[in-house]
């Protein structure tokens, strides 16, 4: 059931530390969980069904993934996406990154939003609504943007298609947050909804200022290079130009919107993931039934 080494490298992003013994004492057994709760979230959905006497489409199991900056969220959703689909039925599992549904540049120039990428208004939250309710409605199949980090971009024109997955990773920093309720009773969805299990990665401020600057050392020296990176601006700094440029955009951007987006909603999560300074996982945090 578990992933070889070859797997893992190939899971594993950049500057992000992933050993086998990790993916085997921590990411196996979360499938294993993730897996019993799926069976078990799909039984009641078909006794539901016979209840109602309903013919409903699917009903597909979405697992949220929240956490910081450089926190390493991409490479949990993938390690947790190869696993789950190993399991007996051999399920097929998705995943979309949140970032897809970032403004575009062009947009978020012109609302003067640029330095504000990453926060919640920064997002085209009802089309991410709508996205995640036609899944979670069983239509297909449903298309998500594509956002390159390249170009700093959403793609134009460019599609990801979900279609009817039993499960669906989605993977961003604000997956978790909500907003204040209204008065008068009427509903405002909000992403976390449409979740059945959602991970929080989280990490000391320091650790993960750390691995932001050491992750923007390492792309300077590897996609900045590329002439057509939105970053290739840094790509000639110096070591001490980069640390100090990579430190300025962390505490101007990251930290901020850490202290105000996506910390706030770690409580909510019905697992916290607690990282260390190696990368590897300390602390397993799961929330009572």
């Amino acid at each position: 059931m578990t992933l070889t080494a070859g797997e893992v490298a190939k899971l594993r992003s950049l500057n992000d530390r992933l050993d086998m013994a990790e993916v085997e004492e921590i990411y196996l057994p979360l499938s294993r969980l993730l897996s019993l709760y799926v069976t078990a979230t799909q039984r009641l959905f078909r006794s539901q069904q016979h209840f109602l006497g309903t013919e409903d489409a699917k009903m597909p199991y979405i697992i949220g993934v929240a956490g910081s900056v450089a926190v390493g969220k991409s490479t949990t959703a993938r390690v947790l996406q190869a696993l789950l689909a190993r399991w007996t039925h051999v399920p097929k599992v998705d995943l979309v990154t949140t970032d897809g549904f970032l403004f575009p540049n062009a947009i978020l120039e012109r609302e003067g939003l640029m330095e504000k990428k990453g926060f919640p208004e920064s997002y085209d939250l009802p089309a991410l609504l709508r996205f995640l309710a036609d899944v979670k409605a069983g239509r297909h199949p449903v298309r998500a943007p594509v956002y390159s980090h390249l170009v700093y971009d959403v793609l134009p024109n460019q599609w990801v298609e979900v279609d009817r997955p039993e499960i669906l990773i989605v993977e961003g920093l604000n997956v978790l947050q909500t907003g204040g309720l209204p008065r008068d009773g009427k509903a405002i969805p909000f992403v976390s909804d449409f979740f059945d299990f959602s991970v929080y990665l989280d990490a000391d401020e320091d650790i993960l200022r750390g691995w932001y600057v050491d992750r923007f050392l390492a792309l300077r020296q590897t996609a900045f290079q590329d002439p057509k990176s939105f970053f290739h601006r840094y790509a000639q700094l110096s070591d001490d130009e980069a640390i100090a440029t990579a430190t300025a955009i962390w505490t101007r951007i990251n930290l901020v919107n850490l202290h105000e987006n996506i910390l706030p909603t770690r409580p909510r999560a019905d697992l916290i993931l607690k990282k260390v300074a190696s990368h590897s996982v300390e602390e397993v945090a799961l929330r009572r039934l």
